[in-house]
């Protein structure tokens, strides 16, 4: 399956349980931020984590970033590609290969 298969996907879900109306950039954002930080919560007490239960969290994030993408009228691989140019500007290899400091410090 790809990426467009799973994006219809998760909109047709949507739409078969009329949720679209509940789904507003606002509530989208805050869903979003709610489901990195179950994310976290795998991760709070040990590195070890539950794989099955990251990969849901996970899920829920890609799930609810392609619901606000589409909701914005964004196309979101136009907008990853996009974002990815401009971090190559940012982040030169020569500059941060092997490097953690924002563009800012290099």
């Amino acid at each position: 399956m790809n990426f467009e298969q799973v994006k219809r996907e998760v909109i047709k879900f949507t739409e078969e349980r009329n949720w679209d109306q509940f789904h507003t950039p606002e509530n989208l954002a805050k869903s979003i931020s709610i489901e990195a930080a179950e994310l976290l919560e795998c991760f709070q007490w040990s590195p070890d984590y539950d794989k099955d239960a990251a990969t849901e969290e996970l899920a829920d994030i890609v799930n609810y970033c392609i619901l606000m993408a589409d909701k914005m009228g964004i196309n979101i691989e136009d907008a990853v590609m996009d974002k990815i140019a401009k971090n190559r500007e940012k982040y030169p290899v020569e500059k941060s290969f092997g490097s953690s400091k924002k563009y800012t410090e290099l």
